[in-house]
């Protein structure tokens, strides 16, 4: 990056650590901190948005659509999540190009699944060969995004079911006797107070996403853990920065910044509890009361 570490080797001590840590792959490293947070930060309304479509699937008067609800949370909630983190993206790449085979490949009367392997014609696959690197990366990203939002999103959807179902029947019943239909009363009542219980359910689900990140590596992404275990290796004078075996160095990087990141979420998640905690019929709110009294 600096016109002084143009030759690694004359340099020594702060000078050689300060262009070691400007290198172009040192701030790939950087930057993967940054794909790790566009996860978070994505898939948590996205999973948000199946959790509660699977609650209120779960809750349905309309028995196949209860099956469904109930369905989705059982079969996430019994396999374990690594399976659908290595499943889905296959599932849907194979899936996607099986689609764009039927209509842009010429018909060879064979299944794209034979003697063991998945092939399509060139102008199915996704993405194709000529398309530039970034979008092979933004694709393979994407397809991370939904297996993240799949899994937590059925866990989502048991906190919200449970939240729903906490929410005290009289207040329904009297919105019922008030003449709201059960849209409005699943709009104006249920929603509105089901949240003060799913919040500490829905902060552990937030704080286990944190947590969950470094999946990304199993799927291929160059993420933070990619990148540690990487550069942390030992490398030899066949390197222009040649250094012993310094992956703890690296890993304790990313212990802090998962330390940090656990922080800064509880205390948000602490404020936001208690801002919805407020006038609830909830032990955080009685204990609100409590101290106002």
């Amino acid at each position: 990056m600096f016109a002084s570490c143009a030759d690694p080797s004359q340099l020594d001590g702060l000078a050689w650590l300060l262009c070691y840590l400007t290198t172009g792959k040192q701030f790939l490293f950087y930057g993967s901190f940054l794909t790790v947070i566009a996860l978070m930060v994505i898939v948590a309304p996205v999973a948000l948005a199946f959790g509660f479509a699977g609650a209120i699937a779960a809750r349905a008067h309309f028995a196949p659509l209860r099956w469904l609800g109930k369905g989705y949370t059982a079969m996430v909630r019994g396999v374990p999540d690594i399976i659908f983190f290595l499943f889905v993206p296959v599932a849907m790449d194979q899936g996607l190009e099986y689609l764009r085979s039927k209509v842009l490949c010429p018909s060879t009367g064979q299944s794209p699944w034979h003697d063991g392997e998945f092939t399509v014609c060139a102008a199915a696959k996704l993405p194709l060969s000529t398309t530039p690197q970034i979008w092979h990366e933004v694709y393979g990203f994407v397809l991370a995004v939904v297996a993240f939002a799949i899994v937590f999103g059925a866990f989502a959807a048991n906190v919200l079911y449970g939240a729903m179902n906490a929410v005290p029947r009289a207040q329904l019943e009297t919105a019922e006797a008030y003449g709201m239909t059960p849209a409005q009363v699943r709009r104006r009542i249920l929603i509105p107070q089901m949240w003060s219980y799913a919040l500490p359910g829905l902060s552990n689900l937030w704080l286990i996403l944190v947590k969950a990140t470094p999946l990304l590596f199993l799927l291929g992404i160059e993420d933070i853990v990619y990148w540690a275990r990487e550069l942390g290796a030992t490398k030899s004078g066949f390197y222009a920065y040649p250094h012993p075996d310094w992956r703890v160095w690296y890993f304790l990087v990313l212990l802090l910044y998962y330390l940090g990141m656990t922080k800064i979420s509880e205390y948000f998640l602490g404020k936001l509890t208690t801002r919805l905690a407020r006038g609830q019929a909830t032990m955080a709110g009685e204990a609100m009361r409590k101290a106002g009294a």
